[in-house]
C-alpha cells in the first residue's frame, strides 16, 4: 500500500476488528481488551497507521490538550514541578504545550490568547496569576484554570499550593528554639499569594514568641536581590544571626553571598534555612535547611482536580493546601533536643 493514505478501515480489516474497536485501541481509558488493542496495535505498526489526533477533536470536541503557563523556570522548583505535570497529565492521555509567562501581568493575556486559540481543554498556571476578565473569558469558553503553587481570591478559579502559612511557622519556629533573636526574612515576591503568606506565617511564629522580626524584604524571587539584599543586612550595626528565606533558589544566593563575599560561617555564625527543597538543597555544598513543598502530592492535586472539571465531576472554586514539612540538615543551628 505504499504511497496510499492507510485509514483505520485498513487496520481494522488487517486485524480483524471493526472500525470502532482501532478508535477505541488509540484512545486512552476507552473500554476494549489488552488483547484487542494488542491486535490492533501490531496491525497498525504493520500497515505504518497514525491515527489522526486533529480529526478526532474535530469530532469529539476535545482536543485533548492541556496548556501549562509557567512564570520563570530559573526556580529549580519548577523545572522539577513540570515534568511531573506533564508526566501525569501523559499518563492520562493528555498532550501538553508549555508556554512562558513572566510575573508582570502584561504578559499574561497574550498568552492566554493563545492557549484560548489552540482550543485547550484546561489550563495549569504555575505561578501565574490571571485577571478577572480572563478568568471570565476562559470560563464563558469552558476551559477550566487552576493555579499551582499561587492562590488567587476568585471563585472561578481552582487552587493547589502547600500550607505556605503553616510551612513558614515552623521555619520561624526552629529558627526561634534554636537560640535565634535577630531573624530576617528575605521575602518572596510580595504581588504573589506565595510570598505573602509565607511572610505571614514568619511574622505571626515571631510575634507568638514575644519577638520582632529583624528585617522583612521582598527578594522578588530573584537570585541577584537576594544577595543585595544580604548584603544590605550585613552591613547593618547589628547583623541577622539567621534568615529565613522564601524558596530555596534565593537561599542559595543567600549562602553563596554570607560565606564567599562576607566571609561569614554558615551555620556557626548565621543560621539560613529556605523553602522548597529542591534537589540541589541536598547536595553537599549546599546541605539547606527548608522547608519541603510536597510536590507530587501537589501535582497529583492540580491534575485530579483539572481532569475531573473537564469530565464534569469537580466544581470550580476547589482550593487545597497540602501539609509541609521542616527538612533539618545543616545549614541552621538544630536547637537541643529537637526532632523533625
Amino acid at each position: 500500500m505504499a504511497g496510499e493514505k492507510i485509514t483505520s478501515l485498513d487496520v481494522a480489516r488487517l486485524a480483524g476488528v471493526s472500525q470502532s474497536a482501532v478508535s477505541r485501541a488509540f484512545t486512552p481509558g476507552a473500554s476494549i481488551s489488552a488483547k484487542t488493542v494488542r491486535k490492533v496495535r501490531e496491525a497498525a505498526e504493520e500497515l505504518g497507521y497514525r491515527p489522526n489526533v486533529l480529526a478526532r477533536s474535530l469530532i469529539t470536541g476535545r482536543t485533548r490538550i492541556i496548556g501549562l503557563v509557567v512564570a520563570y523556570l530559573d526556580n529549580q522548583f519548577y523545572p522539577v514541578a513540570l515534568e511531573h505535570l506533564s508526566n501525569a497529565l501523559q499518563a492520562r492521555g493528555y498532550h501538553v504545550l508549555v508556554f512562558m509567562a513572566g510575573n508582570e501581568t502584561r504578559d499574561v493575556p497574550a498568552v492566554m490568547q493563545e492557549l484560548l486559540d489552540y482550543q485547550v481543554d484546561g489550563i495549569i498556571t504555575a505561578s501565574v496569576a490571571i485577571s478577572n476578565e480572563l478568568a471570565r473569558r476562559c470560563q464563558a469558553a469552558g476551559i477550566p484554570v487552576v493555579l499551582f503553587n499561587r492562590g488567587q481570591d476568585d471563585p472561578r478559579l481552582c487552587e493547589v499550593t502547600s500550607d505556605n502559612v503553616a510551612g513558614s511557622r515552623a521555619a520561624a519556629e526552629f529558627l526561634v528554639a534554636g537560640g535565634h533573636r535577630r531573624i530576617a526574612h528575605i521575602s518572596g515576591w510580595q504581588g504573589s499569594s506565595t510570598g505573602r503568606h509565607r511572610a505571614q506565617g514568619f511574622v505571626a511564629a515571631l510575634k507568638d514568641a514575644g519577638l520582632e522580626p529583624l528585617a522583612v524584604v521582598d527578594g522578588m524571587y530573584r537570585r541577584d536581590t537576594a544577595a543585595q539584599l544580604t548584603r544590605a543586612l550585613f552591613d547593618r550595626p547589628s547583623p541577622p544571626d539567621a534568615i529565613f528565606v522564601g524558596n530555596d533558589h534565593m537561599a542559595f544566593a543567600v549562602m553563596d553571598t554570607v560565606r564567599f563575599e562576607i566571609g561569614l560561617s554558615v551555620p556557626d555564625h548565621v543560621s539560613i534555612v529556605g523553602y522548597d527543597d529542591v534537589p540541589i538543597a541536598a547536595w553537599p555544598a549546599y546541605r539547606l535547611t527548608t522547608v519541603r513543598q510536597p510536590v507530587r502530592r501537589m501535582v497529583s492535586e492540580t491534575v485530579e482536580i483539572l481532569l475531573g472539571q473537564i469530565e464534569g465531576t469537580v466544581e470550580a472554586g476547589q482550593k487545597r493546601r497540602i501539609e509541609s514539612n521542616l527538612v533539618v540538615r545543616a545549614s541552621a543551628r538544630t536547637p537541643k533536643g529537637w526532632s523533625a
